[in-house]
């Protein structure tokens, strides 16, 4: 439970979608999306050369940003391996760069003690034994080769190589459940067993599946793509909140694989508040960067990093090690809890007052910037603040003990 405990104290860490597919500058379903025919797509392999690659850059970087953990794809929907595998050729040694990528970056996570969480995806639009679901139809697979079991047998031998080769990985992060969710006969991923060889190498190895439903026997993080707990805005959150540590997903601009006419990132203003909203939710925020073929991350992404850096180095306390709060006014106002210290985030500059029910009998209030006690009434559980006349913050911090 230890590691489940040290996940959510986390509160925020960085997604990395990084393959084959950075290459086409087009998105990480770039393959499908076009039906283009999976072995003139795996001809681009042997183009793949990212000169600039530096791990330690990369985490030194994410580190700087206050994220506690990476999030880094091993294997996508494309089939094609980052690492030294021995199940499949595939894989980035047999490109003109020819070296671990995963090992670069677990080594270096390890160094600068950054926790590392490994993307594996559960599909396949390239191999034949993969029994065709509803996306990837049109990649030019053998119809009629599929082998459940031979399939299985491949992506366990991976996953076993992935956690007896690396040191210590916090987290196993699955993708493609929902590939068979149409299936006319429900499809078994005999995932007890999956998730039973993962704890067996690893007990303390996390396991999180995006599969968009209740968690599942044997996982450890609930996943919520695109949205914070309790909203489904995108359409791929619906499902019920449980007790599990949280986690939400979103990409810094549009995609999350490398797209080279995606310039639409959000503000450092607007991740920000993401990054506080979810953890009013009690959430990690699992923040994505598409890194560019050449293997440096795009340079508005490391200026988001920064900013954020700089924001969490004074208000980190407010995050980190905090579960959800009980005070929440609609989306302008979110709360984070400490001990005895409720942390009111207020992210609209429009509000002169806050008016919620509390449960607790208030000692004081302060901004959390300036020590400066806040006038305050408490009237039972009614409570309401003044806030100062101007308000101009990315997120104005009330302490309430």
């Amino acid at each position: 439970m230890k590691a489940r405990k040290d996940f959510a104290d986390a509160k925020f860490g960085i997604f990395l979608h990084w393959g084959l597919y950075s290459m086409f500058g087009q998105g990480e379903w770039y393959m499908t999306n076009e039906n283009i025919n999976c072995h003139e797509y795996a001809k681009v392999a042997q183009a793949f050369y990212p000169h600039n690659f530096n791990a330690h850059q990369w985490i030194t970087a994410i580190k700087k940003s206050g994220a506690r953990y990476i999030t880094f794809t091993t294997r996508h929907h494309e089939g094609f391996s980052m690492w030294d595998t021995k199940q499949s050729d595939y894989n980035i040694m047999h490109t003109p760069y020819g070296k671990d990528i995963v090992k670069q970056l677990a080594d270096e996570c390890h160094r600068q003690q950054i926790g590392i969480h490994l993307y594996y995806s559960h599909l396949d639009w390239t191999r034949d034994d993969y029994p065709i679901g509803r996306t990837g139809r049109g990649t030019g697979r053998t119809a009629g080769k599929a082998n459940w079991p031979a399939y299985y047998g491949f992506m366990n031998k991976q996953l076993t190589e992935l956690l007896s080769n690396y040191g210590k990985i916090n987290a196993i992060w699955f993708d493609g459940w929902w590939d068979h969710d149409q299936d006319s006969i429900p499809f078994n991923w005999e995932l007890p067993e999956q998730y039973a060889l993962i704890h067996r190498l690893q007990p303390a190895c996390l396991i999180g599946n995006n599969h968009h439903q209740h968690p599942f026997e044997g996982e450890d993080i609930q996943i919520f793509e695109r949205d914070v707990p309790g909203e489904n805005k995108a359409g791929l959150s619906g499902q019920d909140i449980s007790r599990l540590p949280l986690e939400t997903c979103q990409t810094m601009n549009g995609m999350w694989g490398y797209k080279v006419k995606d310039q639409n990132y959000k503000t450092a203003r607007e991740l920000i508040q993401l990054l506080v909203r979810t953890s009013g939710k009690g959430a990690n925020l699992l923040l994505n960067i598409g890194p560019q073929p050449d293997g440096s991350l795009p340079a508005v992404a490391l200026n988001r990093l920064e900013e954020i850096g700089k924001w969490l180095s004074e208000n980190g306390e407010t995050i980190y090690g905090t579960t959800r709060g009980e005070v929440a006014v609609g989306d302008q106002v979110v709360s984070t809890r400490k001990g005895n210290k409720c942390y009111l985030h207020v992210l609209s500059n429009e509000l002169k007052q806050l008016q919620f029910s509390y449960q607790h009998k208030i000692k004081r209030v302060t901004s959390f910037a300036t020590k400066e006690k806040l006038k305050f009434k408490q009237s039972g559980k009614e409570v309401v603040i003044t806030l100062p006349q101007t308000l101009d913050l990315t997120d104005y911090i009330i302490v309430v003990e």
